[in-house]
Order: structure tokens, then sequence, then C-alpha cells
């Protein structure tokens, strides 16, 4: 089992939770809307054995400082708020690994601030509101799972029963595995990653907002856009368009995985990782 170690860090623009765990080059994770502990996480685990990952708790996440506004909660700002632990931690740059709204940040965190980051690696990202209208997407009112992933959302949001919010909570995950029967074997370890209930209201709020492609021609980091070829969240066509977007960027597809290629195909994703990161003599 992966150790990781609570702390807390004080910048100018709040006092933020986060863990670390592992040796090796500074790495960055963290997650729109999800809350970490010392449990470590299952996306964040994987790079353990190889860098220094800092897990972070953004504000309104686990022990975090609250936001004075609910701007404060906006991609924008939480990007500002990574660059400013960035400093804090006194780490002249770090690379960023990022899944799902995670990689949306690393997206923006590159374009904003390329000059502290090392490197990027991106997995079942978007650079725009589009994957929601995406029939391929279980988000698209056109998808089979839509009417189902509805009353999910409602029972997240208003059960008061922690059994129904868990077997609820199943199910969505289980709409992003290309093989759900594999549960016991994807979810065997403790893990965290709990779903901040302020921070999904956000960004489901201003997600009409979001579309950063015309920004990506910035991004001069190093990058590695990942998706898993049956992704029922951000289709691979919105991985294959950042990076076409992307001046230098990788593109891996892993061929057997839905949206979460860091569990269903784990030899492989680490394969491409340690890859892509040898290829420019890191690790």
């Amino acid at each position: 089992m992966i150790g990781w170690e609570r702390k807390r860090v004080t910048t100018n623009r709040g006092a933020f939770e986060y863990f670390v765990s592992g040796t090796g080059p500074p790495l960055c994770v963290t997650h729109f809307y999800s809350a970490f502990t010392d449990k470590g996480n299952y996306f964040a685990d994987m790079f353990c054995e190889r860098f220094q990952v800092y897990l972070i708790n953004l504000k309104d996440a686990g022990n975090s400082d609250k936001p004075n506004d609910e701007s404060e909660l906006s991609m924008l700002e939480s990007v500002r708020d990574l660059e400013e632990i960035r400093e804090s931690l006194q780490l002249d740059s770090w690379s960023f690994a990022g899944h799902s709204t995670g990689g949306m940040l690393g997206l923006l965190y590159a374009v904003h601030y390329g000059a502290s980051l090392h490197l990027l690696i991106a997995v079942g990202a978007a650079a725009s509101d589009d994957y929601m209208r995406h029939e391929d997407s279980i988000y698209c009112i056109a998808n089979s799972n839509n009417k189902r992933l509805k009353e999910i959302f409602t029972i997240l949001r208003e059960s008061e029963s922690k059994e129904e919010i868990a077997a609820a909570a199943r199910e969505w995950t289980e709409m992003s595995l290309h093989h759900p029967e594999r549960w016991d074997r994807y979810f065997s370890r403790p893990s965290s990653g709990r779903t901040v209930q302020s921070r999904l209201n956000y960004y489901n709020k201003h997600l009409k907002n979001y579309d950063i492609r015309s920004l990506l021609s910035r991004i001069k980091s190093p990058s590695l856009i990942m998706c898993g070829r049956y992704d029922a969240q951000c289709p691979v066509s919105f991985s294959e368009e950042i990076h076409r977007l992307i001046h230098e960027s990788t593109l891996v597809i892993l061929e057997d995985s839905n949206h979460c290629p860091h569990l269903e195909e784990p030899e492989s994703f680490l394969k491409a990782v340690y890859s892509f990161f040898h290829h420019r003599g890191d690790v």
C-alpha cells in the first residue's frame, strides 16, 4: 500500500491541504471537484514509483481553505492557486498529471504558466464543453445512458441515504468502465477522491463558458495526451483534437479502456508515461 503524508501550505491566496508520496521529479496531481485524503488516489498512485507526487486539495476540498467568493472556484482561479502553491513549496518547476477535469485544469495551467510546467499529462480530457453534446458521451441527451445518469445525479444531490448514494456513485463509475465486471479487480485497494458538491455545482453551472481550443497553440510544454478508446465521458475525438492543437504533443489511445485507462490498462498506461518521460531524459 502506498503511504501518503498529509501536509499544509500557506500561500498568498490561502492555505491548502496536500498529500505527498514517492521520490523523484516533482509532479502535481489534482482534480477540479474531488477531495483527497491520506488514502491517496488511484490515478495519483500510478506515478509514485518514479515521481514525488503532490496530491492537492483545491479550495473547498478536504481541509483546504473555503473560498471567500464563489468565483474562486473557477478553473482559472484554481490554476492561479496551483501556481501559488508551487511557488510556496519553493519548486522551480514541476510536471502536472490530470485525469478528466484534472486534465482540463492541466491544459489551462500549461496555457497560463508554461514556464513553471516541465511536462503535462492530460488523460480523458476535453478543451471545450462540446463533449457534452457528443452522442458517445453519457452526458449527451442522445446517449442511451443519459436518462439514468440524470436520475443518478438527483440521488447524489438529494438522497440522505449513504447506501443509496454509494450505489448511485458506483453506477456512474460503471458507465465509465469498458469492463465493469472487473470492478473488484480495479477497486481492491483503499483510495480517495470524494466528490465535492460545491465544486461540481460550480463546474456544471459554468461549463458552458469553457472553450480553450484557441489557446492551446500557446502550450510549449511537452504534452502527453491519453484517452481510452471507448471513453464514455470525454470521447476519444476530444483527445485527438487536443493533440492536433498542441504543437509538441504525443497522443496515446488505450485500446481496451473507457474513461479510466489507469485502472483498466495499468501496464500500458505506465509504459506510455515512462516512455514519454524517458524520451526527454527525465526518469
